[in-house]
């Protein structure tokens, strides 16, 4: 099954992030991009991949155990950014240095269960908006339309793991359907050491 951990935002902070989106459906191009569903908005903290069923009872202790010695911690969405000339997503804000960590705890949580992870990169915390289907997008009015969003702040206080099964129906567009399998508490454990 195709696994991540992920923080998910409130309902009602996504309901402001869907304002500004549906502003965005608006522009011009906005038919070039495959816009994520209210549902599947989230941020990922690690992505898993495929992982054996038999690894998750593993996974799943180690993960209760990052949530665990993580404090809950504010956030919230702004602005916005793009990765290449295919992605684009809202930023986040808040206490980023404990949502790093948090990110580097799942990472290292999926390691320990054997789940075999690729290439560990910098965690950049971000929500996932759009991708276009070509690099002929131009992104900028988008970008434009994302610079003075602020959202209100929010508390993160749960560490999830999310199952993502692939479209089913073979029609173009479809997305995919994000079930969320389990979450734990961020309870704050010990201060982190330097």
């Amino acid at each position: 099954m195709r696994l991540f951990a992920a923080v998910l935002p409130p309902p009602e902070r996504l309901a402001e992030l869907a304002h500004v989106v549906d502003r965005l459906h608006r522009l011009p191009g906005a038919d070039a991009l495959r816009w994520t569903s209210p549902p599947g908005r989230h941020l990922t903290l690690a992505f898993l991949g495929e992982v054996d069923e038999e690894l998750l009872p593993e996974l799943r202790v180690r993960l209760a155990r990052a949530a665990h010695r993580t404090p809950s911690f504010p956030l919230r969405l702004r602005g916005g950014g793009h990765f290449g000339r295919r992605a684009l997503w809202t930023g986040v804000a808040g206490d980023l240095d404990e949502l790093r960590l948090l990110a580097e705890r799942a990472d290292a949580a999926a390691r320990r269960s054997g789940v075999p992870m690729d290439e560990h990169r910098g965690y950049r915390p971000h929500l996932t908006l759009a991708r276009a289907r070509t690099d002929a997008v131009d992104l900028r009015p988008f970008l434009d339309g994302l610079d003075g969003f602020e959202g209100a702040r929010w508390e993160a206080a749960e560490l999830s793991l999310v199952r993502s099964n692939p479209p089913e129906s073979g029609v173009p567009g479809e997305r995919p359907r994000y079930e969320r399998l389990d979450g734990w508490p961020l309870e704050g454990g010990p201060a982190r050491a330097g």
